[in-house]
């Protein structure tokens, strides 16, 4: 039956491509799964889509990994909403990493090498989702929404993949090579079961597709995760301890070493400095120590592209040796850090202070005339 159903599709010269699962994703959607089991849960799913060069001109989907959202996603028996911020900045974090991955791939040796087939954007796929009971296709609801997902220019997605996944089916559930689902053991003896599903703009209805799975090590790997999203408590502390010392701050990703990942960093500034200090934190901080260099101070404009203004910071920045008896340990702060590298170089700690003019009757006023902050002073430099 299964056959006929893509039988009749083909007929209409529609185009269903083929699908390699990472096991990293089944692993992962296995974990959130079963612990969220009473409750409708989700994620949204990255990878590749590989043209068919060496396919019969039939493209490839990788789905290399599945991202969770954050604590604000909605999940009941009967309902999942996701599709936060955080989800969203983790997808063009992997998508920045690739990136530059893809770079290096352009090289001589790497095209020579056969590297050359994973040179193709990495891109969201779709959302898997967990269903109640034994409803293993989208609902009508699904439908909508991927269409309307679909039809938004906007969004730049012509295809998605909406994986269903249920759970308490028995353990005698047919498996083959032409099924569009899998079945996972669990520890009760039932089976979890995804079932995998396809749709386009051109065929506008919820299609099987044929899942593979690959070992992960047989798949593109992508960038570890980063601290400021995983650790986000960690990342809104450090910040604010940035702020309320009057460190003004903004962050950018960059390549600092030419490896992946990417560096999670910052360019800092005191109000009267002379410099600016750039904070490269790797992606597993704290546990990597914090690196600086130190650059000629730039005003910085609210409409400034940040990237653009660092990339001209690094290029005239020179660095910084850590501050003498300087020992970095898991509990200590980019302030911290940053006040040992103020003080090695001599740099102000705060914003200093206007200096008194003489009015008439011999009083004192600050220079600006009014006891506020000067016109032209900065006040925020784009703190993210």
């Amino acid at each position: 039956m299964f056959q006929r159903f893509i039988s009749s599709f083909m007929s209409h010269n529609t185009v269903i491509p083929n699908l390699v699962i990472s096991q990293r994703v089944l692993d992962k959607m296995t974990a959130a799964a079963e612990h969220f089991i009473e409750d409708e849960t989700g994620e949204a799913m990255i990878g590749l889509l590989v043209p068919g060069a060496q396919t019969n001109g039939v493209p490839t989907l990788y789905v290399l990994d599945t991202i969770a959202p954050d604590e604000s996603a909605v999940r009941m028996m009967h309902t999942f909403q996701q599709g936060d911020e955080r989800q969203d900045e983790m997808i063009w974090w992997l998508q920045e990493n690739w990136r530059v991955h893809r770079d290096a791939l352009k090289t001589h040796e790497a095209r020579h090498s056969g590297d050359s087939k994973w040179d193709v954007p990495l891109r969201y796929l779709g959302d898997w989702h967990k269903q109640p009971g034994y409803m293993i296709a989208p609902s009508g609801g699904d439908l909508l929404t991927a269409l309307d997902w679909i039809d938004d220019e906007e969004n730049g997605m012509e295809f998605l993949l909406v994986p269903i996944l249920t759970l308490d089916h028995p353990p005698t559930t047919i498996t083959g090579s032409q099924v569009n689902f899998l079945t996972i053991p669990q520890r009760d003896g039932s089976n979890m079961r995804i079932d995998w599903w396809y749709i386009d703009r051109k065929i506008r209805a919820f299609m099987p597709i044929v899942p593979a799975v690959y070992p992960e090590n047989q798949l593109p790997k992508l960038a570890a995760y980063p601290w400021h999203l995983l650790h986000e408590e960690r990342f809104q502390s450090e910040m604010a301890l940035l702020q309320d010392d009057g460190v003004l701050n903004s962050v950018v990703l960059w390549d600092t070493d030419h490896k992946i990942p990417l560096e999670v960093c910052l360019f800092c500034a005191r109000a009267g400095s002379a410099k600016i200090l750039l904070i490269i934190t790797h992606h597993d901080y704290p546990k990597s120590k914090p690196q600086a260099r130190i650059a000629p101070f730039t005003r910085i404009g609210a409409d400034d592209d940040m990237y653009e203004v660092f990339e001209m910071l690094w290029a005239k920045s020179e660095a910084v040796k850590d501050p003498p008896a300087w020992h970095w340990n898991a509990d200590s702060h980019l302030l911290d850090y940053i006040r040992a590298l103020e003080a090695a170089l001599g740099l102000p700690t705060s914003a200093p202070k206007p200096a008194p003019v003489e009015v008439g009757g011999g009083e004192s006023a600050p220079a600006s005339g009014d006891g506020e902050k000067p016109a032209d002073d900065t006040e925020d430099d784009g703190d993210d």
